[in-house]
């Protein structure tokens, strides 16, 4: 069952899916409209969101990309990667969430690759790496996600 979710996100990605299609998850999700970036490529604990940047919405007032433009990314990264392992009936949430800072973004497109470092039946560990078009590593997030069951995934 864990490959339902990853294999529907494929379907969507590649314009397959059915405009019917039912889930556990709202995709796209709302916060994709808001600051737009899309999923290219997911595995169960394993993915990449990408984005193109826009200064006139997304500058901080130092006039570079807001550090929370690179924080949502990833954690959309993280968290739809862990999304495509679960179980019918599972869901998630963040237990912490860290990022580091390396460089600073303008006009640029940026790539955020996730992975589950450390994978444990309810605590799984993911990092997530930033990219810019030239490959230049621009921040490094990781945080730690508990998958919920039973009661504890009901209406999350």
């Amino acid at each position: 069952m864990a490959r339902k979710n990853a294999e529907l996100m494929k379907q969507w990605i590649d314009g397959t899916a059915s405009p019917d299609q039912k889930t556990s998850i709202l995709f796209p999700p709302p916060i994709a409209r808001t600051l737009p970036f899309s999923v290219s490529r997911i595995e169960p604990g394993f993915c990449t969101v990408e984005m193109t940047t826009d200064l006139e919405t997304q500058a901080n007032p130092m006039g570079t990309i807001h550090g929370g433009v690179l924080c949502t990314i990833a954690d959309a990264a993280m968290g739809v990667a862990h999304w495509g392992g679960l179980e019918e009936g599972e869901s998630f949430t963040s237990i912490d969430f860290k990022i580091n800072f390396f460089r600073p973004v303008w006009r640029d497109v940026l790539r955020a690759t996730a992975r589950a470092i450390h994978g444990g039946r309810s605590v799984t560990y993911y990092g997530c790496d930033i990219v810019r078009a030239d490959g230049k590593l621009v921040a490094h997030a990781t945080s730690t996600i508990m998958t919920l069951r039973g009661e504890a995934a009901v209406g999350r």
